[in-house]
């Protein structure tokens, strides 16, 4: 026959209590046949949740507008998150989107996405577009603005706070924008950039 055993901590102090419910019903309570984490209303530490659950959420949302005639590569203002993995197998999913324009046609602006100053998942290629990560614009008409948007995994493998932040830069030294038209003094739209803890 199975038993059930009960066994205190050696360096507790505490009384810990079972106690019945307020009931008029016999109730019987059949423990699974499994080791496991106990459920409660705390909730489910992050250690327990299987791989590919979402641990944690970090967003930023940049509604101002940013400017520069940098042709290397600078932090943008107000487009960087950072987030403190709870496992070294954690993956962290980043998410940007981002509104560009340039004061010049045919020329890129490019964006590139950095944790701490190591930049991701960049391109091989020699020319300044190929710099980006999936995000280069060459606007046939000053008026225009485009979005542009990637997903990258990271798999940063610490528990230390980690700082990924959006940067950008042009091919020649022309203004070019965040958030507006460069013929529109006007905010035309909201960049954003999205972390999430994946469990490994």
């Amino acid at each position: 026959m199975s038993k059930v055993v009960i066994a205190g901590d050696a360096s507790g102090t505490g009384t810990f209590t079972i106690s019945a419910p307020n009931g008029n019903t016999d109730r019987t309570l059949v423990l699974p046949d499994e080791a496991g984490t106990v459920l409660t209303s705390v909730g489910v530490p992050a250690s327990a949740m299987p791989a590919g659950s979402v641990l944690q959420v970090v967003n930023v949302v940049k509604v101002d507008v940013f400017s520069s005639t940098s042709t290397s590569y600078i932090d943008i203002t107000g487009l960087s998150v950072s987030i403190t993995p709870t496992a070294t197998s954690s993956k962290i999913l980043i998410v940007p989107s981002i509104f560009l324009s340039q004061a010049s046609n045919n020329y890129a602006v490019s964006a590139q996405l950095v944790r701490g100053a190591t930049p991701l998942g960049n391109t091989t290629g020699t020319t300044h577009a190929n710099f980006a990560s999936s995000t280069s614009l060459s606007p046939s008409d000053r008026r225009g603005i485009g979005q542009t948007t990637f997903t990258y995994l990271d798999s940063p493998a610490t528990t230390s706070e980690v700082t990924y932040k959006i940067q950008g830069k042009t091919a020649i030294s022309a203004t070019w924008y965040i958030n507006r038209w460069e013929l529109n003094t006007d905010v035309s739209g909201s960049s954003s950039l999205l972390v999430m803890e994946i469990a490994g």
